[in-house]
C-alpha cells in the first residue's frame, strides 16, 4: 500500500508544487515527482561557482510579479519564507549619454523622455494608463478556466455563456477594438500609435519580446507586451514586479514547504518514464529503475511535450491530439547570464548610485530597429550581433544572496537560433556573451573589470538540464495560437486531457507564462469540481 496515493503530481516546478498543495489541502494522499536533485524548476537560486559556494544566482527566472493574493494566503506562502522587493521602473542609458527613467516620481520621467521626444513624453503617461486599464480588464480572465468554444456539450456552452456574460459589462466598443489590436499586432505597429522615437519605441517594447521567439515587427507580439503587465502583488496593484528575496529559488522553497506541511510527500530523484494508463484512465506511474505508484488521479506539471509525447504511448490519445501536440510551438533563442561583480556598475549618463538605476529593470539596447536586427540575426541562423538584455541586480535589496562588497546581476539577453537547442554551442555563447558585455561597458565603463565569475546558460542547458523543450521558459510560445481555449490543445484547456483522470497545471496552459501559481489552482479546482459531479471527495 505504500505506493499507492490519491494523487500523483509529475514535476516539482513552483506549479507541480502549488499542485501538490493544493491536493494535500483538499485530502489527498498527494506525492509530487521530480526528476532533478532538487524542486523549484526553472524557478531556481543556485550557487554555480564552487569556489565562491556564498555567492548566489537566479539561475534562469528573475522576477516575480503574477502570484495572487488568494495563492499566497491559501498557502501561507508569507509564513515560508516569500517576500519580493520592489523592481525599479525600468532603466535604458543610451550610449550618447542621455538615458531612459521610468520612475514614480512623474516629473522626472517626464523630463527623461523629454530629452528624446516631448511628444512621447507627453504620451507616455496616457499610454500607461491605456495598457493598464487593458490589463486590469484582462487580469480576472487569467483565474478562469477557458471555455471549450467548439463543444456542443450543454455544460460547455453554459460555461461560454457566462463567459461572454462576464466581458459584456466591460467591453464597450472601443475596448474590444484596443484588444483585438493587442491580439493581432506587432508590438512596433501598437507602438507606432503612441510614439515616434526610435529609442522610446524599443524601450516600450521589450516585454513584447521577452522571452519569445519573435522580433518587435512580429503580429502578435503585442499581446505578450500587455501579458507581461497582468500581474498582482499582495497589496492589490496591477503590473507591479518583484524580486524575491533568496532568488526565485526562495519562491520554490515557500511552495514546497507549504505542501509539505499540508501532508503532501516530495521526491526528488524521481524521473517518471511512463504514465500507466488502463481503458482511457491513468492508473499510475512507473519511474526510471521500474518503480510503480499507484493513483487515479494524476497532475501532470512538465512541458506538455514530455507527457503526451514521450511518457503516453500515442495509441492512448486521439490522433487530432497527437498531432496538436507535435506541432506546439516551444521555441526560443533566449540566453541567460549571471556574474558575480566586485562593485555596482556606475552610468555614464547618469553618475552615483540611485536606488530607481540600479535597483530597476535595466535595459541594454539601442533602438528598435537593433531589437529588430537581434532577432533577424538569430533567424538567419547566428547569435544576435548586438544582443538586448534585460537586467537586475537584486543584491542592491536582497544581502542573501551574496556577502558585503559582492553584487549578482541577472541578465535576459536575446537572441541566438533556437535551433541551439538540439546541441551544445559553447563557443559562439561565450562570443555572445561577450558582445553584451563590452555594450554594457559602453555605458557603464569599467563594467567589464568588475566582473569576478559569469555564467552562460543557453537554449541547450536549458533544455537538457530543466527540461525546457526548445529553451521556452513559458513551456511553450505565447503566440496567439497558441492562447486560451488553444492552451495547449483545441479541446483541452480546461486542465483535462483525453486521459481520464491526468489533468494539466503546467505553464503550457492558460494562465502559464510566469512565477505564478495559477495553472495549478485552477487544475486542481476542475479537479475538485469533478469530483464533486462525481459525489466522491479525497481520500477515495
Amino acid at each position: 500500500m505504500v505506493n499507492n496515493y490519491n494523487a500523483i503530481v509529475i514535476g516539482g516546478g513552483h506549479n507541480g508544487l502549488a499542485a501538490g498543495a493544493y491536493l494535500a489541502k483538499n485530502g489527498a494522499k498527494t506525492i509530487v515527482l521530480e526528476a532533478r536533485e532538487k524542486t523549484g524548476g526553472s524557478t531556481d537560486t543556485s550557487a554555480p561557482w564552487p569556489e565562491r559556494p556564498d555567492i548566489k544566482v537566479t539561475t534562469l527566472s528573475y522576477t516575480c510579479f503574477m502570484i495572487p493574493k488568494h495563492i499566497i494566503e491559501d498557502l501561507q506562502l508569507k509564513k515560508f519564507g516569500y517576500k519580493t522587493n520592489p523592481l525599479g521602473l525600468g532603466y535604458l542609458p543610451h550610449p550618447d549619454g542621455r538615458s531612459l527613467l521610468g520612475a514614480s516620481d512623474e516629473k522626472r520621467m517626464w523630463e527623461s523622455y523629454a530629452q528624446f521626444s516631448k511628444h512621447d513624453a507627453d504620451n507616455v503617461f496616457p499610454y500607461y494608463e491605456w495598457i493598464g486599464r487593458i490589463a486590469a480588464i484582462l487580469l480576472p480572465v487569467l483565474d478562469r478556466t477557458p471555455p471549450n468554444i467548439s463543444s456542443t456539450n450543454p455544460r460547455d456552452v453554459a460555461d461560454l455563456g457566462q463567459f461572454a456574460w462576464f466581458l459584456r459589462k466591460e467591453l464597450d466598443r472601443r475596448t474590444v477594438a484596443d484588444i483585438t489590436r493587442l491580439f493581432t499586432m506587432s508590438a512596433a505597429d501598437l507602438l507606432d500609435r503612441w510614439f515616434e522615437n526610435p529609442i522610446i519605441k524599443g524601450n516600450e517594447a521589450v516585454n513584447g519580446v521577452i522571452g519569445t521567439w519573435a522580433g518587435p515587427r512580429t503580429p502578435g507580439t503585442a499581446y505578450v507586451l500587455m501579458h507581461h503587465s497582468l500581474g498582482e502583488e499582495e497589496e492589490g496593484q496591477v503590473a507591479t514586479t518583484g524580486l524575491p528575496e533568496g532568488g526565485t529559488g526562495a519562491v520554490a522553497d515557500a511552495f514546497r514547504a507549504s505542501a509539505e506541511s499540508l501532508g503532501a510527500e516530495v521526491r526528488v530523484n524521481a524521473p517518471v518514464e511512463r504514465v500507466l494508463v488502463n481503458g482511457g484512465r491513468v492508473a499510475g506511474v512507473v519511474l526510471e529503475g521500474g518503480e510503480e505508484l499507484h493513483a487515479k488521479t494524476i497532475v501532470t506539471a512538465c512541458h506538455p511535450q514530455i507527457t503526451f509525447l514521450q511518457q503516453i504511448d500515442a495509441k492512448d490519445l486521439p490522433d487530432d491530439f497527437v498531432h496538436d501536440m507535435q506541432h506546439w510551438r516551444s521555441r526560443s533563442g533566449t540566453v541567460k547570464i549571471n556574474l558575480a561583480l566586485d562593485r555596482l556598475p556606475e552610468f555614464t549618463a547618469d553618475p552615483g548610485f540611485d536606488p530607481a538605476i540600479q535597483g530597476g529593470a535595466i535595459t541594454i539596447l539601442d533602438d528598435i530597429e537593433q531589437m529588430e536586427q537581434a532577432y533577424q540575426d538569430a533567424a538567419a541562423g547566428r547569435g544576435a550581433k548586438q544582443p538586448f538584455s534585460d537586467c537586475e541586480i537584486p543584491t542592491v535589496f536582497d544581502k542573501t544572496l551574496a556577502p558585503e562588497g559582492v553584487h549578482i546581476m541577472s541578465m535576459f539577453s536575446q537572441w541566438v537560433p533556437y535551433t541551439w537547442a538540439d546541441k551544445p554551442h559553447k563557443r559562439e555563447l561565450d562570443a555572445y556573451a561577450d558582445r553584451l558585455i563590452d555594450r554594457f561597458d559602453l555605458i557603464a565603463p569599467g563594467f567589464k573589470d568588475s566582473i569576478m565569475f559569469r555564467q552562460v546558460i543557453g537554449p541547450h542547458e536549458m533544455q537538457e538540464e530543466f527540461k525546457l523543450i526548445g529553451g521556452n521558459i513559458f513551456h511553450g510560445e505565447l503566440a496567439v495560437d497558441q492562447l486560451f481555449h488553444m492552451r495547449p490543445a483545441v479541446g483541452y484547456a480546461d486542465y483535462r486531457s483525453p486521459i481520464k483522470g491526468l489533468y494539466q497545471a503546467s505553464s503550457g496552459t492558460h494562465a502559464g507564462g510566469g512565477i505564478s501559481g495559477l495553472p495549478a489552482h485552477h487544475a486542481v479546482r476542475e479537479i475538485m469540481l469533478d469530483r464533486k459531479r462525481a459525489r466522491r471527495g479525497f481520500p477515495a
